[in-house]
């Protein structure tokens, strides 16, 4: 497996790593509130400073688990 850091990967790539995870919830975000009902927000928000390389899923994963989004 290809590490999923973002020194390790394109912008392009965390874009696809994004979407296969979110894929895993089931068929996808269209019409989905799941997160959004967890405190999560808008996926796409959620995960936009990893896919621009600001920080890891590590880091957004562990904030989410702690409750620190609203």
């Amino acid at each position: 497996m290809k590490s999923l850091l973002i020194k390790d990967t394109t912008r392009e790539e965390r874009e696809e790593i994004v979407r296969r995870a979110l894929m895993v919830c089931g068929d996808g975000c269209e019409g989905c509130s799941s997160c959004g009902s967890l405190g999560g927000g808008s996926v796409e928000e959620f995960y936009r400073p990893y896919i621009e390389g600001k920080k890891e899923l590590r880091e957004l994963n562990e904030s989410f688990r702690r409750g620190l989004v609203r």
